[in-house]
């Protein structure tokens, strides 16, 4: 079960920001595909394109962080007990076994067992963390204060998770406890701002664990949270096509929430 490709890929910057997209990836090993339902592997749950999407991160200077295997391999963004982040609301887990429509991903007795979920958090669930610590460790010690924004996107409409149309910028700071005071506020003013875009902070989507693990303002790691609706960018049916013209229109809103980003770390650095 060793994975054929590498785990991540990771683009080291030249600010104090690290971008970080953990259910980008579409590899599914062979060995899993073989035991997942032809719809699965679809993979209708991917945050797609936002790789294209945030085309303009090496213009900023960012550190990007990539995961190149499938949400349905490992979800990066649970914890590694696999606790809920929502309870009492319903989630996928750990090594998910249906998709958000609550489809199921295997085949009837192949869904994974305890020892292939710790495996899988070997081979996959690892390797992207200690990159992710490792990354904002170097950029503290640069630069005295470490901003991390994870980005995420999701289909507007999934009834398990909420009711009617999700807005289209989600905000999530863990209820403010994953960045300094006001950060978060300083965003969403950004995003509304912008005017034809529906935006909430700390809603449905209050962060996962990427953030609320390595937000630490009292240690100057500050995270951020950004779950994009993907109705602003893409059709949402397969084959999941990017929208041009759509994302010409929300790009520069993305660009300017990480440069308010890059410009509280500016005022906030120690």
């Amino acid at each position: 079960m060793n994975p054929s490709i590498p785990t991540y890929k990771l683009h080291q910057g030249t600010v104090p920001l690290l971008v970080s997209m953990p259910h980008v990836g579409t590899h599914v090993p062979r060995e899993m595909s073989a035991d997942m339902r032809s719809a699965a592997l679809q993979l209708p749950d991917t945050d797609w394109h936002l790789e294209r999407l945030y085309d303009f991160l090496d213009e900023l200077g960012a550190s990007v962080l990539v995961a190149t295997h499938s949400r349905y391999v490992i979800d990066l963004n649970r914890a590694r007990d696999d606790s809920n982040l929502y309870p009492g609301l319903d989630t996928t887990g750990l090594c998910p076994v249906d998709t958000f429509h609550k489809e199921p991903l295997y085949q009837a007795g192949k869904t994974p067992n305890a020892a292939i979920i710790q495996h899988r958090c070997s081979e996959y669930w690892d390797p992207y963390h200690r990159a992710l610590a490792d990354e904002l460790q170097r950029i503290r010690t640069g630069h005295g204060i470490a901003m991390l924004w994870d980005a995420h996107s999701i289909c507007s409409v999934v009834p398990r998770f909420f009711d009617g149309r999700l807005p289209d910028f989600n905000l999530g700071t863990a209820g403010g406890t994953s960045c300094g005071p006001g950060l978060g506020e300083r965003l969403q003013q950004v995003a509304a701002s912008a005017g034809d875009y529906s935006v909430a902070l700390n809603g449905r989507f209050k962060g996962g664990y990427i953030t609320r693990n390595y937000g630490k303002p009292a240690d100057n790691f500050h995270a951020v949270q950004l779950e994009l609706s993907e109705i602003t960018y893409m059709g949402e049916q397969f084959p999941y096509p990017f929208s041009q013209s759509l994302a010409t229109r929300v790009r520069p809103v993305l660009r300017r929430l990480l440069e308010v980003m890059l410009q509280w770390a500016e005022e906030h650095v120690a």
